[in-house]
């Protein structure tokens, strides 16, 4: 038997309501602005791909990888697929399939919903929400400056506070072998102070043990051979031309040695703007270079670039900034009685939105007391209102709502008199 109980949205994927929508409907206006700026190009990528790409571009012995991908095999063919948990990969996917690289260098951004199995908490869900800004083939410090860079516009075009800049270097393949090599050496001598997950990355991936969250082994890591011993020339020039254009557009930074990254495909730069005001969750923003993971995922080497943004958390700064969530604007409520009124309204309603007005349109009856209660309530600027009489003359009644004069107009002079009174 069917139940009647109300079925309730899955924990952690949020439905985001119209009030809160008018706030993520603007925060993407300005984010599309802000990238235009920047010569980026919009892609869009399917919600599901092959698990093999995860698996390649972002490291089989990773969090996302072994516990967080929402995988499954598909029914109809038996492919394994997987719910995309990041941007990054897809995004590579998409050129490499498209040849976009083919003599042609790309600023490419995306946006929409990501997944990961996690412990819903403030700032973390199992559906959320991206934007991702990629560059594939720059090999310069430069690309790499202007992306930060391009983040600290964003953060001054938000009012967006206390957010700061973390900055580190990976180096590139050969620094990184000699770096494991000591690591692994390093940690099988404290084997016995490991957790479990720092036992279990020992081997595959060592480098993610510096990143352990548990403050037990704060320590042990904190005294761990340092990447930056075994980084070469070329990198180390490239990392200071980095923080030298930093510098010169006055962007504070902090250099933190622990910063690795989660993926296993970054090399040399990579950053995240944090803030305190989150708890635990206090990264809005991450990214860097990944130079190998176009190889990786299948094309001839390149070198490539990119960051991602937590929208829910980015909003979640703002609104304890104080902002207000911005509400739909309407410019005109047509309020009517009667039934040529009726039909009058509808054109009137239609004309006025062919004029590039906002105009909705009075449904379901009632006095005009408590149509003008409803036009009040909307926030329009105007009340246009129309009884039999006024439609027997194709005329109109104009009311400014927030004070003024009512006139009566014809429908012909109709978009005229209302542009007026919202000028």
């Amino acid at each position: 038997m069917m139940s009647n109980e109300t079925l309730q949205a899955v924990r952690g994927m949020n439905d985001i309501l119209p009030d809160e929508a008018e706030l993520w409907l603007w925060f993407e206006e300005e984010v599309r602005d802000w990238l235009h700026g920047y010569g980026y190009r919009n892609i869009r990528m399917p919600l599901v791909e092959p698990t093999a790409l995860f698996k390649r571009a972002i490291g089989e012995v990773t969090d996302i990888v072994e516990k967080e991908m929402y995988s499954f095999e598909d029914a109809l063919n038996g492919d394994h697929l997987t719910l995309r948990p990041e941007g990054t990969a897809s995004c590579v996917r998409a050129v490499l399939q498209h040849n976009l690289l083919y003599n042609a260098p790309q600023r490419l951004y995306y946006s929409g919903p990501m997944f990961r199995h996690e412990r819903p908490q403030k700032g973390r869900y199992r559906q959320f929400h991206q934007v991702g800004v990629e560059a594939l083939g720059f090999a310069g410090p430069d690309i790499d400056a202007e992306q930060i860079l391009m983040c600290a516009r964003l953060w001054r075009k938000l009012g967006l506070r206390d957010v700061a800049l973390q900055l580190n270097t990976l180096g590139d393949a050969a620094s990184r072998h000699r770096h494991r090599v000591k690591l692994i050496a390093y940690f099988e001598q404290h084997r016995d102070r490991l957790d479990a997950d720092a036992t279990r990355r020992l081997y595959a991936n060592p480098l993610r043990i510096l990143d352990s969250k548990n403050p037990a082994m704060r320590e042990l890591v904190a005294a761990a051979p340092s990447l930056t011993d075994e980084l070469d020339e070329e990198a180390l020039r490239h990392f200071d031309e980095v923080q030298a254009t930093l510098k010169r557009h006055d962007v504070a930074f902090e250099i933190n040695p622990s910063l690795v990254r989660g993926l296993d495909y970054y090399n040399r730069t990579v950053f995240e703007w944090v803030t305190t005001r989150l708890g635990a969750q206090g990264t809005v923003c991450a990214g860097g270079r990944y130079d190998g993971l176009v190889e990786q995922v299948g094309g001839k080497p390149a070198p490539a670039t990119g960051f991602a943004m937590g929208v829910e958390r980015l909003l979640a700064l703002l609104q304890e900034d104080g902002m207000a969530l911005p509400k739909a604007k309407v410019d005109v409520y047509v309020v009517h009685q009667g039934e040529r009124a009726s039909r009058l309204a509808s054109r009137v309603a239609e004309q006025l939105r062919d004029d590039r007005l906002r105009v909705l349109l009075h449904c379901g009856g009632g006095s005009f007391k408590s149509q003008m209660k409803k036009a009040d309530a909307s926030g329009a600027a105007v009340a246009v209102v129309i009884g039999d009489d006024e439609a027997q003359a194709d005329e109109v009644s104009v009311k400014p709502m927030q004070g003024g004069e009512q006139v009566r107009v014809s429908v012909r002079n109709l978009t005229a008199t209302v542009n007026q009174i919202i000028k």
